[in-house]
């Protein structure tokens, strides 16, 4: 199938998908991915199964260190799909408490040249009970590929009541602290809101926990007050005995065409900045926690360069925008080829 070629499918992407605007090409990619029963009959096609390619995320078994990153499937409605393309690990959400339209239209656009995003969506979402009815559908049907939801809120509550709801219908939660297009959530990129919600969350919590943490910018040697803080912040998540941390979210930047003006850039143009942040991050933290190279990550050797940064595992979006389907099992099959 041409579509599991990622070359392939640059090629009809941009004389097909790319016609129309990102979001209706990313609700026509969802449609499709809803029809489990078909992606579930090419597993095979997907998997690649060898025990190089075995790891461990926080205690969970992986079949294989590539996951899908949250952001992809919003309502946690595709994740048996996105399992049988042969993810190693798979991330629905960002969830939150109650529903949220998200920000005005447009609010993604693409960078072809660079095979990037730009989006502003502000955690558009049908609220934590439709996840969890839906996670209760498909338990079981993602095989042995963990799960994994994101939440997120704007207060402490919100975050703990979301976290609390969600957390026995999945393997593992990611509490995301760093999106640049919701009000509100920044609170928790200072250390003292952020430990006193991680506390929170471990009164009450049985499964592993993620922190996803904001992009710093290169430290500059008369500021390196940024990159400090959210070295800050991963120092924070490791004493509270949190199993992960993924780095990181996407860049904020400005685009006039978007409707509130700004956004996150994702993709090729944040690869570098991405293992940077990996490799700051295992200095500063240790071996303890296990770290989720996210952000500009489409090849076999991307990921293996964020695993020699010091990455347990890697996360990807927007590749599969410009990829496809096919891109976990390409990249798998690269990476046995530099393992060996």
């Amino acid at each position: 199938m041409l579509i599991l070629n990622p070359k392939s499918f640059r090629a009809l992407a941009r004389g097909l998908f790319f016609r129309v605007d990102a979001e209706t090409a990313h609700g026509v990619s969802a449609a499709a991915l809803k029809q489990h029963w078909l992606w579930q009959g090419l597993a095979p096609l997907h998997r690649v199964r060898d025990p190089a390619l075995r790891t461990e995320l926080a205690g969970l078994p992986l079949s294989n260190p590539v996951g899908v990153a949250a952001g992809f499937d919003k309502n946690c409605e595709l994740l048996p799909s996105l399992a049988a393309l042969g993810f190693g690990y798979v991330t629905g959400g960002t969830v939150t408490l109650q529903p949220r339209p998200g920000n005005p239209s447009p609010r993604v656009l693409r960078y072809e040249e660079d095979e990037s995003l730009i989006n502003a969506l502000g955690f558009p979402n049908w609220g934590v009970d439709y996840a969890v009815s839906r996670l209760r559908r498909d338990y079981g049907r993602t095989g042995d590929a963990p799960v994994v939801v994101s939440v997120s809120g704007v207060t402490p509550e919100d975050v703990v009541a979301c976290h609390r709801v969600v957390e026995p219908h999945c393997d593992a939660v990611e509490v995301n602290i760093s999106s640049p297009n919701t009000q509100g959530v920044r609170v928790f990129q200072q250390p003292d809101a952020l430990a006193d919600l991680l506390v929170r969350i471990n009164e009450r919590r049985s499964k592993p926990l993620f922190v996803k943490l904001p992009p710093f910018p290169r430290g500059r040697p008369d500021d390196d007050g940024p990159r400090q803080r959210v070295l800050g912040l991963a120092v924070v998540s490791e004493h509270l005995g949190i199993d992960a941390l993924t780095v990181a979210n996407t860049w904020p930047a400005r685009d006039s065409r978007l409707a509130v003006g700004s956004g996150g850039v994702s993709g090729s143009v944040v690869f570098g900045d991405t293992l940077r942040m990996v490799a700051d991050v295992r200095a500063e933290v240790g071996p303890r926690l296990a770290i989720n190279a996210c952000g500009g990550i489409s090849s076999a050797e991307e990921a293996y360069a964020a695993l020699l940064a010091g990455a347990t595992t890697v996360q990807l979006y927007t590749g599969m925008v410009y990829r496809g389907p096919g891109i976990a099992r390409e990249m798998n099959k690269g990476l046995l080829e530099l393992l060996a």
